[in-house]
Order: structure tokens, then C-alpha cells, then sequence
């Protein structure tokens, strides 16, 4: 067995967390980097502006696909050889993008890029398998933080990529980026021993892919085919149809993609609805802030800045995500990680309270982008915690898989609100239209009140619960100490295959 304990001994926590976090990084920048690029496509590809959109949507959707799969085989088959094939299938993508000179080979590299998504709930992971239980906290929080910091720091360097050189080093970028990454995991990451076992639930995956194209396809392209038309009403009530027939499926089959008896406990159910929530929140942010610097300042609030000035404004926010990470660990490991999710979302509507009367110079945008990141820092902190504190040891990647999921549903509704609002709330400056301040200010407040449905939903997870369970722990066969307060009673379930007779559910007391 390839135990935790030895890899640490050999290695360090810190060159492992270091990996893994960068990893991270560079799977967000892979999401982000294109955004500086969309409204060039149709000029670039000579396409329209609503077909070059699905160099946006096929990432999106393949990474819907990706997550539970991957998150799934990893417990089954090796959390850290699953690593590596989300990083091969990024590095191919970013070379297929790399040489694509029409729209169709840019979606191709642009699924294969999505298919990478797994990276941070994979890493998440490995964390719990591999590292000592006071390094788990900050390490855990860093991780899932970098789905945020990737994307703030990237959009300055792809902003000037995308200015001052050919588009197509973006993704040579993002190929070198992963290969560099491929050989520090290869090198440095131990693989768990921890597996579930079993054998995979195909028909379940295919089930929720179907679930999640259709829902997802609806969400993004209702705003173009149409909220009311038939294909929309159709995919989403497909979605609905397949999702029953799936939920079923899962509940009688053996060896399930997604326990779903799991998945509904108290403390999974609402820390995965509130992340949904968040996901919301945080793209809202990033939809607003670079639409009202670029926006000439003849619309009458528009500062006119530059693409690169954009991606200046956002970058703070990523630093400030990353230097938010280590005090979520200590409040969660001081007053549970419930206390510092909650915590994180009266940050996040704090800062979008101050957006709603700060959107007249740069400063105050950037002020505005800080204080939000520090919530969805502190939030995004203790979302793993609270989800691997509640599930089996051997279902940890497929659980975080499936939060990371939900915080992509949720963005992807965000961008389907934001879209309709700014199409509905229009004023004129001469021949030109743009979206009115009043929209944008609905949409900050639509932020606000998303960030206090997330902090009463938080309100009702079960009290302060007791750390997940590390690979050290595992392999001595300790009882590890549960947190004072934690009252939900044992569960049982058969051994994890690598600590014979020791049950992988959590303990408590």
C-alpha cells in the first residue's frame, strides 16, 4: 500500500500542498483565460457571436460531465492516478486549442480542457489521505480556494497575452502550465491507498451527464434560444424526467456513482446547497466588476478602462483569496467550519452592500472585489471540511467531486440571470445602448441576497463537527477526537480495503 504516512515522511506536507495547490491554479486559469478572447472570436474564427459562445459552453458542459466521474473513479481506482489523467487530458486540449484555426477544433480543445475539471476535488482528496491532521485544515482550505485565485490572477497575464500577442500562446500557456504540473504530481504526490472498491456505475454517470447537459445547456443558452421555446422547456424538462429515473437508479444500485443516502444528510445536503448559492455570488462578481470598467464612460457611470486595467482590478481579489485560506482553516478548527462558512457569507453581501453605492472609480471596485473575495475565501475554506467530516473515507473525492459541481451550477445560473437582467435594463448614449447602472445594481443586490440565503442556509448545518480523518490516522488506526458539540451519532460501514476492520465513515462521539 502506498500509505500517506510514508509519503509524508519522504516528502513534506508542504511540497505535497504546494503541488496540489498550484494544480489547482492552473486548472482555474484554464477556465478563465478565455474570457479576454470571446469578444474577439467572431472576428477571429470569422463565426458569429452565438456560435464562438461555445467555446465557453463545451468547457462548461464537459466539465459537468468530468467531475462526479472522475471524483468517482478516483475512489475506486487511485485518487492521484486520476490526477494525472485530468492533467493529460488539459495539456492535450491546450495543444489542440494551441493549433486550432477554426471554431470547431477550439471546442474540441476546449472539451478536453473542461474534462480536467476534477483537479481540485481530486486534490481536495488526496489531502485527506495524505496529510497530518493540523495540516489538513489550511491545506484543505488553500486547495479549494485556488478555484478562485487561479481565475483572478490569470486574467491580467491572459489580458495581455490576448493584447499583445498571437491568441493562440494562451493556450501553449496553459499546455507548458500542465506539463510542468503533470511532472510534480508524477514526482512528488503519493498515490492513496484508500479505495472504495466495487465495480463503476456506468449507467448512473451516463444517467447524470444527461441530467447535467441538459440542465446546463438550458441554463446557458435559454438567453439566446429563448426562455419560453421548445427547446429549452424541453431540455429542462428532460432534465427533471432523467433526473427521477436516475435518483432511482441510484438508490437500488450496488455500487453507486453518488450515494445518495450520503448525500442527503444534513451536513452534506446544506453545505452543498450553500455552495451552489456561492458559486452564484462569486460569478456574479466577475460578470459585473469588468462590465462597468469597460463600459465608456458616455453611458454615464462607465469608467473606460482597458482589458488589462480589467484584469489588474480583479487580480487583488485572487491574493486576497489566498491570504484568507490560512485564518478559515484556524476558525474552522477553532469553532468549526459551519461557524466560518456563515462567517464568509456576511463577508461576501457585506461586499456586495458596499458595491451597490461603490462603482464609481477604480479604487472603489477594487475595494468592492477584496471584500467579496475574503468571503468566498473564508466560504470556500470550509466547504471541504464540512463535507468531508459527514461522508465515508472512501467516498471523499466523489463527495467533493460533487461539491464542486454544485458551486458550478451555481455559476452558470448566475451568468444566465446576469445575462437576462443586462438585456432587459438597457439605456441609450446617442446610437449606442448599454445596460443601465439600475441593472447593474439589481444584479449586486441579487449578489447580497444570495450571500444571506447561503448564510441561513449554513445557519441550519449541524453545529461544530470534528475534523475528517487523515491517511496518518488511518494507517495507526487511532480514534481521532472528535470537536466539542458534535452530536450526530456513529455510523457504520464496512472497512476501508487499506485499515482492515476500521470502519470509513467518521466517528463521532
Amino acid at each position: 500500500m502506498s500509505s500517506g504516512a510514508g509519503a509524508k515522511t519522504e516528502r513534506g506536507p508542504g511540497v505535497i500542498v504546494g503541488v496540489l495547490a498550484l494544480a489547482g491554479v492552473v486548472v482555474s486559469l484554464m477556465q478563465t483565460m478565455i474570457i479576454p478572447l470571446v469578444p474577439k472570436l467572431p472576428s477571429l474564427l470569422g463565426s458569429t457571436a452565438s456560435e464562438t459562445a461555445w467555446a465557453v459552453t463545451a468547457t462548461l458542459l464537459a466539465a459537468a460531465v468530468a467531475t462526479p466521474t472522475m471524483g468517482r473513479l478516483g475512489d475506486m481506482y487511485g485518487k492521484r492516478r486520476l490526477l494525472l489523467v485530468s492533467l493529460l487530458l488539459l495539456i492535450a486540449g491546450s495543444v489542440v486549442a494551441a493549433l486550432s484555426e477554426d471554431l470547431a477544433l477550439l471546442v474540441v480543445g476546449r472539451v478536453l480542457q473542461g474534462l480536467a475539471a476534477a483537479v481540485i476535488p481530486l486534490g481536495i482528496s488526496i489531502m485527506r489521505d495524505a496529510l497530518p491532521r493540523e495540516r489538513l485544515g489550511p491545506a484543505t482550505a488553500m486547495m479549494s480556494a485556488s478555484l478562485g485565485i487561479g481565475g483572478a490572477l490569470g486574467l491580467p497575464a491572459s489580458a495581455l497575452l490576448a493584447e499583445k500577442a498571437d491568441w493562440h500562446l494562451l493556450f501553449w500557456t496553459s499546455a507548458g502550465l500542465g506539463v510542468l504540473v503533470l511532472a510534480l504530481v508524477q514526482a512528488l504526490v503519493p498515490e492513496s491507498g484508500v479505495r472504495a472498491g466495487g465495480r463503476f456505475d456506468l449507467l448512473g454517470a451516463a444517467g447524470l451527464s444527461a441530467v447535467l447537459v441538459a440542465l446546463l445547456l438550458a441554463v446557458s443558452k435559454g438567453s439566446t434560444w429563448g426562455w419560453a421555446s421548445g427547446l429549452t422547456l424541453g431540455l429542462l424538462s428532460g432534465a427533471v424526467v432523467v433526473a427521477l429515473v436516475w435518483g432511482k437508479w441510484e438508490l437500488r444500485a450496488p455500487h453507486p456513482l453518488v450515494d445518495l443516502r450520503t448525500t442527503a444528510r444534513r451536513q452534506v445536503l446544506l453545505t452543498n446547497i450553500a455552495s451552489a448559492v456561492f458559486g452564484f455570488a462569486l460569478f456574479a462578481m466577475s460578470l459585473v466588476l469588468p462590465q462597468l470598467l469597460q463600459l465608456p464612460a458616455a453611458s454615464g457611470y462607465g469608467l473606460g478602462q482597458s482589458l488589462l486595467v480589467v484584469g489588474l482590478v480583479m487580480a487583488p481579489n485572487g491574493l486576497v483569496m489566498m491570504a484568507v485560506a490560512p485564518s478559515s482553516a484556524r476558525i474552522s478548527a477553532a469553532r468549526g467550519p459551519k461557524v466560518t462558512l456563515m462567517l464568509g457569507a456576511l463577508v461576501v453581501a457585506l461586499g456586495y452592500g458596499l458595491g451597490l453605492f461603490m462603482m464609481a472609480t477604480v479604487w472603489q471596485l477594487v475595494l468592492v472585489s477584496c471584500v467579496i473575495g475574503a468571503g468566498i475565501g473564508l466560504a470556500y475554506g470550509a466547504m471541504p471540511a464540512l463535507v468531508m467530516g459527514a461522508v465515508p473515507i472512501s467516498e471523499t473525492a466523489a463527495a467533493n467531486s460533487l461539491n464542486t459541481l454544485m458551486r458550478s451550477i451555481g455559476t452558470s445560473v448566475s451568468s444566465a440571470v446576469t445575462g437576462v437582467v443586462l438585456a432587459q435594463m438597457v439605456i441609450g448614449a446617442g446610437t449606442a445602448k448599454f445596460p443601465s447602472q439600475g441593472a447593474f445594481r439589481l444584479i449586486l443586490g441579487i449578489g447580497a441576497a444570495a450571500a444571506l440565503i447561503a448564510l441561513a442556509v449554513a445557519a441550519f448545518i449541524p453545529g461544530l463537527q470534528r475534523s475528517p480523518a487523515t491517511g496518518e490516522e488511518r494507517a495507526s488506526a487511532t480514534p481521532a477526537f472528535p470537536a466539542p458539540g458534535t452530536t450526530e451519532p456513529p455510523t457504520h460501514s464496512a472497512a476501508v480495503t487499506s485499515t482492515p476492520g476500521r470502519s470509513d465513515r467518521p466517528q463521532h462521539r
